[in-house]
């Protein structure tokens, strides 16, 4: 961790040297919705592959790169693309860029991300604040050795997601007459969709929406001190609850369609704070 914590440390040191933007805002794109980071103004953009150590994202949809400058009168930086556990990095580098926003001073996360619908009265097209996760990757990104830096070991994690920020982000759906979603978004690890007999135990236990990714970012942005919103944006229902099948292209397509409505949002969300 020791070393770990060296080379979060290394790509903090390159990424001020690239920029002179202290953000105090972090957001991470999912899949199809990286236009938002069109929207920052000034922006300084540094590709993945110039920052050491930083891993390298090969989603389709995932631009990869970071985004530096001014969104809706606050200093932002974005993650156009993030990274997954299915692609082959273990937990600590799919978070390992949260924890470089953090040192470059971000203290609010705002994590976005494409699922599927899990809850039978969601519809395809709805955006989901999220108000709390289920980890069914089964693995934690704050395994192994430990570093007092990173923050404590034992994250307790009762308000994951900002109760203030879930309540603007409800308030300004609402004026803008979004009818916004909330409720629980599980993560497992992927590639592979679930199948239907998965989704109905999944909705068992309480999860209104199925995705690959957040949870492990939003762990160690809580072992971090940063308060936590997120949104997912419902580009197609789960396995079983149409009769359909499932494809990355409709994920794509479906988030290209809700660009507009997320990225309002999103403006209206971050000039609030």
């Amino acid at each position: 961790m020791e070393q770990y914590f060296r080379m979060v440390q290394e790509s903090v040191e390159m990424i001020r040297d690239a920029t002179d933007i202290e953000p105090s805002i972090a957001m991470i794109l999912g899949s199809g919705l990286g236009a938002l980071a069109d929207e920052i103004e000034g922006g300084d953009k540094i590709p993945y592959e110039n920052i050491p150590h930083f891993p390298q994202s090969t989603v389709r949809g995932h631009s990869g790169q970071l985004v530096l400058g001014d969104f809706c009168g606050k200093k932002v930086i974005a993650m156009q693309g993030r990274f997954h556990y299915y692609e082959g990095h273990t937990l600590q580098m799919v978070t390992y860029p949260v924890r470089v926003m953090r040192l470059l001073g971000a203290e609010i996360l705002i994590v976005t991300n494409a699922g599927g619908g899990i809850n039978t009265l969601f519809e395809v097209g709805d955006l989901m604040i999220i108000t709390d996760h289920i980890n069914n990757i089964k693995q934690d990104p704050l395994r192994g050795d430990y570093n007092p830096d990173m923050g404590p070991r034992f994250v307790d994690m009762s308000y994951a997601y900002d109760r203030d920020l879930i309540n603007l982000a409800a308030k300004i759906g609402k004026e803008q007459g979004i009818s916004l979603r909330k409720g629980i978004y599980l993560a497992s690890s992927g590639p592979a969709y679930e199948t239907p007999a998965e989704i109905r135990g999944f909705r068992i236990i309480g999860a209104d929406v199925a995705g690959m990714s957040t949870v492990p970012e939003v762990i160690v942005a809580n072992q971090m001190g940063m308060k936590c919103l997120g949104i997912s944006c419902i580009t197609n229902m789960a396995a079983g609850v149409m009769e359909t099948t499932l494809s990355h292209q409709e994920v794509i397509d479906t988030a290209r369609k809700v660009r507009d409505k997320f990225i309002n949002l999103v403006k209206a969300i971050v000039a609030a704070i």
